[in-house]
This record gives C-alpha cells, sequence and structure tokens, in this order.
C-alpha cells in the first residue's frame, strides 16, 4: 500500500464514511489519524487474528462469495482456527476477547474492507504465519480481489503476476538448500542475513572469504550488529559500492564511489508493484556524471568481469548486452508475450537507443500490459514516452485480477500450505508458555525524517530534538526507576546500548522502543554530521539467533530485554 499523502488518505476514507482501525504497540502517526487504535503485545499479531477468524468461523460470518470457487484448502480453516477463541488469546496479544469478537463482527459486517499488514508484522517470530493470516482473513470476508477491498497492484514492468501464463505458475518454492554453518532455509534464493557473520567466522569448505556490499550498511541493520563488525575484520578481502564511508564500508579494502541519485535516472521499480494506483513515472538524471566516474551499472558490469574471469579490461558493452540478451529471449520465446515470435533483430534495433537498466526498463516496459510491443499497439507505453512525460502517466485504478494473477501449479489459491499449518504448532506452544508479569520486551521506530542510516548524514535530516531515544511507558519507568531525559541501560542476549529516556505513553506497558539506523560512533566512518548525532543501533541488541521460521527474517520486534539507569 504505497501511496503519498496518506494522511489526506486516510482522512477521505473516514470522511466518507470508511473506518480506520489500527493495531501496534505503539501509538504511531497512523494510528493518531485513525478511528481506533488499539496496543497489541508486539510478536503476537497471529494470536490476535486467530481469534477474529475463530470469531467469524464459529458464528457462521464467512462469506468468500467468488472465492470459494478459486480456494483449495479453504474448508480446513474452521478446524485449524478452533483452538483459538478469543478468550484463549487475549492475555497473549493484550485486547480483551470482548474486543475481538466486537472488531471481528464489524469486519465481517462492512460493505468492504481491507486487513493489511506490513515490516511490523512480517519482522518477528511468526512473521510468515501472520502475512499468511491477513489473507486468509481478506479470503473469508470476500474482501481479496474486490473494489474496495485488498487489490492486486498491475504494474507496468517487471511484474510476474503480469508475465507467462495468467492464472498458472511454478508457486512459491522454500527450503531448496540450507546455509552452510546453521542449516537454515533458503527463501527465495536467499539464506538469511543472520547467518552472514558466522558464515564468515565458521572454518570450512565454503567459508566466507571476501565480500562485496552495495549500498548497504549491514553492521546497522542487520542482527548482532556488534558481532558482524568483528567479522568483516578477518576478511581476507572486501569491497564496497558506496558513496559513504560508513559503519560497514570503513572494512572495504576498495570502496567504489557511485553516483548521485541526480545524476542517474529514476524508475520506481518496486514501489510501483504495492501503489494504490497504477501509475509509471520516469525521471530522468539532472546533471551529467562528472568526468572519471562510472554509473554503479558499469561498476557491477566490471565486477562481473572481474569475478567471472575475463579480468579488469572486460568489454563493458559486450556485458550489457548479454544481460539484455537473456530477457529478450525469454519475452520472445514466451508463447504470452506480446512480441513472441518477433524478429529478433527488430527488436534489438528498436531498444538501441538505451543502454544498461535503462535499455532493460525500456525492454519490459514494452513487454508489460500497457507497453506499445515493439510497434504492435502503437499506442502503448514505451521508456521514451515515459521520458517525454512531464508527470506519472496515470494508468488507471486497480481492478479485480484473479484467478488471472495466480502464479500457483494448481490455478487457485492455496489457502492452506502444509508449511505454514503446521507451525501452528509452534503459535500453540508459544501462546502456551508463561509470561513473566514484569517482562520488558523491544520494538524498532521509524521516524518521518529517518527511515534509514543514510538519512543522517544531512543536517536538515537531523536538526531539532534528539530522536534516538529510549521509549519508555510511565508505569516501567516508575518500576525501573527511570527517569525522563536520563541515561538508561538495554541489554539482550546479543549485547547492551545506552541512551536517554522518553518517557511516553505512546508505547504500551512492557514495550520499549529504539529507533533503527543509529549508532554513528564507529571511529572509522567518516560521517561528520551523523557523528555529531550519533545515537545507538538498536541491531546491537538483535538477536541473530531469533528468526522467522519460514521467511529468515530476523526478529526484530518482541525482542526480550532488561532495562536499568545507568
Amino acid at each position: 500500500m504505497t501511496a503519498p499523502d496518506m494522511k489526506r488518505r486516510l482522512r477521505e476514507l473516514r470522511a466518507r464514511g470508511g473506518r480506520v482501525v489500527v493495531f501496534d504497540p505503539r501509538r504511531t502517526r497512523t494510528a493518531d489519524a485513525a478511528d481506533e487504535h488499539h496496543f497489541i503485545r508486539p510478536g503476537s499479531d497471529a494470536f490476535f487474528l486467530l481469534g477474529v477468524l475463530h470469531t467469524l468461523l464459529t458464528e457462521e460470518r464467512a462469506a468468500p462469495g467468488r472465492l470459494a470457487e478459486m480456494c483449495n484448502g479453504l474448508e480446513k480453516i474452521g478446524s485449524l482456527v478452533r483452538e483459538f477463541p478469543p478468550e484463549a488469546v487475549a492475555a497473549a496479544c493484550g485486547i480483551e476477547a470482548g474486543e475481538i469478537r466486537r472488531l471481528a463482527r464489524e469486519l465481517a459486517g462492512a460493505p468492504t474492507a481491507a486487513v493489511y499488514a506490513r515490516i511490523g508484522t512480517c519482522t518477528q517470530e511468526f512473521g510468515t504465519v501472520t502475512s499468511w493470516l491477513v489473507d486468509v482473513l481478506n479470503v473469508v470476508t470476500g474482501n481479496l480481489d474486490r473494489t474496495g477491498g485488498a487489490l492486486f497492484t498491475r504494474a507496468a514492468a517487471a511484474a510476474a503476476n503480469t508475465m507467462g501464463t495468467p492464472g498458472k505458475g511454478r508457486g512459491l518454492r522454500l527450503g531448496r538448500w540450507t546455509s552452510r554453518v546453521r542449516g537454515l532455509p533458503e527463501a527465495c534464493g536467499e539464506i538469511p542475513a543472520a547467518c552472514l557473520s558466522e558464515e564468515i567466522e565458521t572454518p570450512g569448505e565454503g567459508q566466507i572469504r571476501a565480500l562485496v556490499t552495495i549500498c548497504g550498511n549491514p553492521v546497522l541493520s542487520t542482527p548482532n550488529g556488534a558481532r558482524l563488525r568483528r567479522a568483516l575484520e578477518s576478511l581476507e578481502f572486501m569491497v564496497s559500492v558506496d558513496i559513504y564511508l560508513n559503519e560497514t564500508t570503513r572494512h572495504a579494502d576498495v570502496v567504489l564511489p557511485g553516483l548521485s541519485s541526480l545524476e542517474q535516472p529514476h524508475y520506481p521499480l518496486g514501489f510501483t508493484q504495492l501503489a494504490v494506483r497504477n501509475f509509471a513515472r520516469y525521471s530522468p538524471p539532472i546533471f551529467d556524471v562528472p568526468a572519471g566516474q562510472m554509473p554503479e551499472w558499469q561498476i557491477l558490469l566490471r565486477l562481473t568481469g572481474i569475478l567471472s574471469g575475463q579480468g579488469p579490461d572486460a568489454d563493458l558493452e559486450a556485458l550489457d548486452d548479454f544481460v539484455c540478451e537473456q530477457l529478450l529471449q525469454k519475452a520472445l520465446s514466451s508463447p504470452t508475450s506480446n512480441i513472441h515470435g518477433r524478429e529478433v533483430d527488430d527488436i534489438r534495433r528498436q531498444l538501441s537507443r538505451y543502454r544498461g537498466p535503462e535499455r532493460l526498463l525500456d525492454l519490459q516496459i514494452r513487454t508489460g500490459p500497457y507497453g506499445d510491443g515493439f510497434g504492435a499497439r502503437p499506442e502503448g507505453l514505451t521508456l521514451a514516452t515515459l521520458a517525454a512525460s512531464e508527470h506519472a502517466i496515470d494508468l488507471g485504478p486497480l481492478e479485480p485480477r484473479l484467478p488471472g494473477a495466480l502464479r500457483t501449479p494448481s490455478g487457485r489459491i492455496e489457502l492452506a500450505p502444509e508449511p505454514l499449518v503446521e507451525d501452528l504448532a509452534r503459535v500453540r506452544a508459544r501462546l502456551a508458555a508463561d509470561r513473566a508479569a514484569d517482562a520488558l520486551v523491544l520494538v524498532g521506530r521509524r521516524d518521518l525524517r529517518s527511515n534509514n542510516s543514510w538519512m543522517h548524514n544531512l543536517p536538515g535530516l537531523v536538526s531539532g530534538r534528539e530522536r534516538c531515544t529510549l521509549h519508555v511507558h510511565p508505569d516501567d519507568a516508575r518500576r525501573l526507576g527511570l527517569a525522563d531525559g536520563a541515561r538508561a541501560r538495554v541489554r539482550s542476549r546479543a549485547g547492551s546500548v545506552e541512551a536517554p529516556v522518553q518517557i511516553t505513553d505512546a508505547v504500551m506497558p512492557g514495550v520499549a522502543s529504539l529507533p533503527h539506523g543509529w549508532g554513528h560512533d564507529d571511529p572509522g566512518a567518516r560521517l561528520g554530521v551523523a557523528r555529531a548525532h550519533a545515537g545507538v543501533s538498536s541491531n546491537d541488541l538483535t538477536d541473530e539467533n531469533d528468526l522467522d521460521a519460514h521467511s529468515g527474517n530476523a526478529v526484530l520486534n518482541g525482542i526480550p530485554i532488561t532495562v536499568e539507569a545507568v
């Protein structure tokens, strides 16, 4: 759900009779703009959602409508949630049973509704299960793929659910291999970033001895940053592509500087897949590439040439052509492509005005759902069309897309996939576990001016009041002897940090909050502005051993901590 000016959109939703209900252990800006805000214990979202589902199904309020004909496993959901009545989950999630039932009934009674979750529910112990239950709720209430409900964007380029045979695909494949040291399963071709330290430290075949980082700062953004910092020191070689000498790139033997964002073109490839309205927008570079510098795509091709044995003088144009040719041949060979069977030389000629990422983007746009098909649909989109447009091109509102958007082998919605069904045993075990009355857990926080670590070296984004503070509820502050503005020491299994306390009722009792991306006190980093506002890294507290079982995401919310006054 990506869109500008979300506050206005929520205000307009309420003005036309809609309601916004937010569940969050913090009273966020979104919660302030909502009709209702409910504190929920970090990591317990799955319990709450199971209680809502139990209410809907036991009170026979499910109404999947046309979705019932597209689902496998719909009949299993009732038996799966039978053990999770609101009374059983209320204490664990911090929301009273009566409120859970009321909210479930209001959801079922609404003419349209959408249950929505994002990063806060993904980065926790039951992240994948929670994401699944959100989808299940949208299905059983008939709100998935319905106008006014949860719809799929139709992106102009590179959307997997617009390519290939509509309604059919390979589906999601997990666990095809495991990490070397801990044996953690891969997810979507990746192993958890939480494995990186151990893969560097542990001797044996396959030990990581060299590393390439690209525009990232894993020392501040992955679990147990202090351990990773030590591991990076032990590498034989490291190269970073970055414009900053930050807490991670300071360990590199070579730093290859990319360009300013104003010196290169931009197309929001990721956000167009999540937008609340279909659109396409291309921004050409404002400034020319400075003499002696290379765009990032050329740097990466140069590294590819070296790593593939072609040496530092590899032919970049040939490598660029090779990459483009792979995408082109895939499009030409697909029976559903709008250029299937066309003359390859004609397509290559029409692509020749661009190089690098712009050529790949032009190919993806022109073979996408709005594309011109290289002349087959003259009114269709091309990169040249976007470049000539002063603003974004509006491609219309979201519309129902099922079953065509499905990419499952069965061609149906797999509502009860076996790995997630089996994982409910872990949810049951956690629900039964005792929770100490005075236990404190940590959640993250993002400030509007400070989404990530790279934003802290700009004076305009770090001016004003201190933002790297530990939010603590007044009840917890009294119990722990914490004073507003004084420093506190926060400990977890992974490490400890000290931060100034900010006492606020914007966090629920039993929860403390530290923002993400700070910790700019590394002596080797050269970030003058950030160093003056160093703060502490919340990921020095994140435990690399605690992961979501299916996605491999680190548990960033609900970290057990102790807090004491310094």
